[in-house]
């Protein structure tokens, strides 16, 4: 859960916070659950729902971004710096896709769920989960793509 929200929050303590949050949710709203979907489908629903609604609060304050989380920061393995350029332009990237989009391609490609899980969790179905993966992989690529040389494109010319 708190790499789903920190995927989506961009920050370590914003993602603990949302995940605290959401456990009060769930404690607070038990005996509300009926059962029509499994209780971590419903416990997952509740996440992207907080982390989408610190998202909107955010944007309202137009805060400025903070500064680097210490509690973020890691130890790079050997080699690791020469793909960190990437990895940021990545992690980039996938914070500008939009809302949907982005959660599916968190959902599947970062944290394993299936279509059908993700079709529950946020409430379609399994053809708009793939849909929405498909839409997000194609926005990364054109976001990864763009502004790179032809001859990296594979577009050169012999």
């Amino acid at each position: 859960m708190k790499s789903i929200a920190c995927n989506l929050l961009g920050s370590v303590s914003d993602a603990e916070d949302a995940v605290q949050e959401t456990f009060l949710k769930v404690y607070r709203g038990a005996a509300a659950f009926r059962g029509g979907a499994s209780f971590s489908t419903w416990m997952y629903r509740i996440l992207l729902n907080t982390c989408y609604d610190s998202m909107r609060r955010r944007s309202r304050r137009r805060e400025a971004p903070a500064a680097a989380d210490p509690s973020s920061a890691t130890l790079d393995p050997p080699g690791a710096r020469e793909d960190s350029s990437l990895r940021l332009e990545l992690e980039d990237s996938v914070g500008r896709l939009p809302e949907k989009p982005r959660s599916v391609f968190l959902l599947h490609a970062v944290e394993g769920f299936t279509h059908r899980e993700i079709g529950e969790i946020l409430g379609v179905a399994e053809g708009t989960s793939r849909m929405l993966l498909f839409e997000a992989k194609r926005e990364l690529q054109r976001l990864l793509w763009k502004g790179r040389p032809r001859e990296r494109q594979g577009e050169s010319r012999a």
